[in-house]
């Protein structure tokens, strides 16, 4: 009987050592993130550099690194393989489509573009399920 009360107390003490050091743990993290530059930053922009959009400044897109030479609605995108911007800015191919050299084409069936952009059947095969001359 002894034992058992000392195996319920030891089983209440570390209950509690646990509780109490998840609480500790908790009291530690900052509730909020400060920073020596306030919420805007240095120079007074919110985002840093994102105040740089290519409708003021084109020349962003050709950056190095930039997702695309073209801008469409504040965005460097490349219209000759975007399904959101295929060609221009706004058009989108469908569900099933995608890009390549600025139009919509069906990769499962177009034969000029069988499986990916550029990837062409040979004379006299065709495309079906994104490969030439499927049996």
């Amino acid at each position: 009987m002894k034992s058992l009360l000392i195996l319920f107390l030891l089983a209440v003490l570390l209950a509690l050592v646990i509780a109490d050091s998840e609480t500790q743990h908790k009291e530690e993290l900052p509730k909020e993130l400060t920073s020596l530059r306030g919420a805007k930053g240095l120079h007074g922009h919110k985002y840093g550099r994102g105040f740089m959009t290519c409708d003021k400044y084109p020349r962003v897109c050709r950056v190095k690194g930039s997702q695309g030479p073209d801008c469409c609605r504040k965005k460097c995108v490349n219209v000759s393989t975007d399904r959101n911007n295929c060609g221009k800015c706004g058009k989108k191919c469908k569900y099933s489509q995608m890009c390549c050299r600025g139009k919509c084409i069906n990769p499962m069936f177009d034969k000029h573009h069988c499986g990916g952009c550029g990837n062409k059947c040979s004379k006299g095969n065709f495309c079906v399920y994104g490969m030439c001359s499927y049996a």
